[in-house]
């Protein structure tokens, strides 16, 4: 591999929004916000929407995410039609 074009990997918390459920990897994004972890060093804390956690797949249950008001928008513009 060529030296110095690939990210830096550094440990980082992933944390599930809906769930709370949190774990420690490596990975290449940063984040502003911290959390301590169990072991007593400080880590970048990313909020993820999904995880394996809550994913519909891993978790049998189906439910509607919308992060960015999708939904209201397409009921805005569509609605509800009549016949």
């Amino acid at each position: 591999m060529k030296k110095g074009i690939h990210p830096d990997y550094h440990p980082v918390v992933f944390q599930d929004s809906s769930t709370g459920t949190a774990f420690l990897t490596r990975s290449t994004a940063t984040s502003d916000r911290t959390v301590e972890w169990s072991d007593g060093n400080t880590y970048p804390l990313l909020v993820v929407d999904i995880t394996a956690d809550s994913h519909p797949f891993w978790t049998g249950a189906q439910r509607l995410v919308d992060t960015a008001g999708r939904v209201e928008k397409f009921n805005r513009r569509y609605g509800k039609r009549t016949r």
